[in-house]
């Protein structure tokens, strides 16, 4: 770190969050303080919601993703723009007449209270457990740059996010979202340029996409039906419908956003626009890690680009097993940018025949060099590193070795500021909930708007404390976004049942919701621990599982003329 990021970094965060409180003032009552007196234009909740679901996890983990398994991971987003528009058109006019401060507020107007304790503990669970894993997702930064233990960083970023979420409520939060995805745009153009400017003078970007989609970098879109596969269109379509139709509709991190909004138009407007944007953005993240693998063609990559642990392959004690090792490494690299070479100059020439052969030899060298890759893995393993996954730290170290003074700090101040925007949403909402839904509800029904208001800010000051404490956790989850997103999967399927429930079914009754709740968690659970079916499909096993089980009690019920609370829906408007 150089004096210029040093300026830029400090520079930046600072102006972000002194907005953010600077438009946060006056958040002196419950209303004001958890939804902004549902003040928000369109443009700054669409913004925040971006925001918040772009966290230092994405711009960190997804480059690294794209550069280990190229750009497959962009399906997972297919489902999210039709995910906005039924969203639009149902859960926004819904929660928005119900005048509710949480979407679990609703289920106890639809069912009952006991509904409505059950899922906003399920929401408590989940979210509490992801925000760990936002929080360390910045410690993975420092640990790289300056060497600071994770703790300290996990106690600074959180620190600084609980103090302006405390303070400002979410009016300050959504305005230092807005700040932060202008330098996020910023940090993300100046990332691919230095990529693609680094690369040597005679590899054009045109060869650089070539060399990407040769190693099979730039798959972003695969038509097979594995139910074991992670990534593909119809996971992405179908199971990302159904996690996005969760995340957005049910989670109230994301709830609070748009019910923080002027009116009903407007917090339309602001699904809508992430409908259009977000697929364009997390393609361009995808793209710059993608980029950064061919920088590595020419210049060679560590085979660890965890340096702790790479330290320890290179110490004395490990020399004699490690040596070998690094020497394949070292002549597959030769081989790849020999291979890569010999493809530009095939394509430049138009000679299928020089394409093939060199095809031939980028693939076998790229597989000896992943052999390379995975025997130093374990070799680090087995003296005594623990489980390793590296694929945090590949951006990263792109970043802090290769992009010149200044443009360093500014993408430190992207993900320093991402993860703070992401971190005080979580906390806002899981106080939200934890004041509303269990304080209020069930403990001190008659208290003071004054005495809400300052529980809220308790509220959110624990769940900041939580958060970093819990942070230590996440550094043996591997690849963060996904651990955030298979996490996120345990627990939506049920959410999103439920609702679906409560808005279109209206004559499944409260005991026909709560049971389908808990069978839909059964079977996602048994459906991880028994089969070996992909993440995204437990959103979509989950919520089919509440719908029936919802509907096959109620129907019981009404066979045997029992009528308890919750028996029928509010009409739809």
């Amino acid at each position: 770190m150089r004096l210029a990021d040093w300026v830029v970094l400090c520079g930046a965060l600072a102006f972000i969050v002194l907005y953010g409180l600077w438009r946060g003032r006056g958040s002196n009552s419950v209303n004001k303080y958890l939804l902004a007196g549902k003040t928000m234009p369109w443009h700054a909740m669409a913004l925040s919601i971006m925001a918040t679901q772009a966290s230092a996890v994405t711009f960190i983990s997804t480059t690294g993703q794209s550069y280990v398994d190229g750009m497959r991971f962009v399906q997972f987003y297919f489902g999210l723009p039709l995910a906005m528009v039924i969203l639009a058109v149902t859960a926004v006019p819904i929660f928005h007449r119900a005048k509710v401060y949480t979407a679990y507020e609703y289920l106890e107007q639809r069912f009952d209270a006991k509904t409505r304790a059950l899922v906003s503990a399920i929401f408590l669970i989940q979210r509490g457990l992801a925000l760990g894993i936002t929080l360390y997702a910045p410690a993975v930064v420092l640990t790289v740059i300056l060497g600071w233990p994770d703790w300290l960083t996990t106690l600074v970023m959180g620190g600084v996010a609980v103090t302006y979420a405390t303070l400002g409520g979410v009016k300050a939060i959504a305005w230092t979202d807005v700040q932060q995805m202008l330098v996020m745009t910023a940090g993300l153009v100046a990332a691919l340029t230095c990529a693609v400017f680094l690369l040597p003078g005679d590899v054009s970007f045109l060869d650089a996409v070539t060399l990407a989609g040769a190693a099979g970098r730039l798959n972003a879109v695969t038509f097979n039906m594995d139910w074991n596969d992670r990534y593909n269109l119809w996971s992405g379509l179908i199971g990302g419908m159904f996690l996005a139709l969760a995340y957005f509709g049910t989670d109230q991190s994301q709830v609070q956003r748009y019910l923080s909004g002027k009116s009903i138009a407007q917090s339309r407007l602001s699904l809508l626009f992430n409908a259009v944007a977000k697929i364009p953005m997390q393609f361009f993240i995808l793209f710059i890690g993608a980029m950064v693998f061919v920088f590595y063609i020419y210049e060679k990559p560590p085979i660890l680009f965890e340096r702790t642990q790479l330290e320890r392959l290179q110490s004395a004690s490990m020399r004699a097993d490690y040596s070998p090792v690094e020497q394949k490494y070292d002549a597959a690299f030769d081989l790849r940018k020999a291979a890569a070479n010999q493809l530009i100059e095939a394509r430049r020439r138009g000679d299928a025949g020089l394409w093939r052969k060199g095809l031939a030899e980028y693939g076998g060298a790229q597989r000896e060099l992943d052999a390379a890759r995975r025997a130093s893995v374990s070799l680090a393993e087995k003296a005594g590193g623990g489980k390793i996954n590296d694929t945090n730290f590949i951006f990263l170290t792109f970043v802090t070795r290769y992009l010149p003074a200044g443009l360093v700090g500014l993408v430190l101040a992207v993900i320093f500021g991402a993860t703070m925007s992401a971190i005080s949403a979580e906390m806002s909402a899981l106080a939200t909930v934890s004041v509303i839904d269990i304080y209020k509800r069930h403990f001190r029904t008659t208290a003071s708007d004054r005495h809400y208001l300052a529980a809220s800010r308790a509220a959110t000051l624990f769940w900041g404390c939580y958060a970093v404490t819990s942070a230590h956790y996440a550094k043996s989850l591997g690849s963060l976004v996904e651990a955030v997103n298979i996490l996120g999967s345990f627990f939506y399927g049920g959410m999103l049942g439920v609702f679906v429930l409560a808005f279109y079914f209206p004559r499944v009754r409260a005991r026909g919701a709560f049971c389908g709740v808990l069978a839909g968690e059964a079977v996602i659970f048994a459906s991880w621990y028994f089969t070996r079916i992909a993440f995204l499909w437990y959103n979509v096993i989950g919520c089919v599982v509440v719908v029936l089980t919802g509907l096959l009690i109620s129907s019981l019920e009404r066979r045997v003329g029992f009528s308890p609370r919750g028996a029928s829906a509010p009409p739809m408007r």
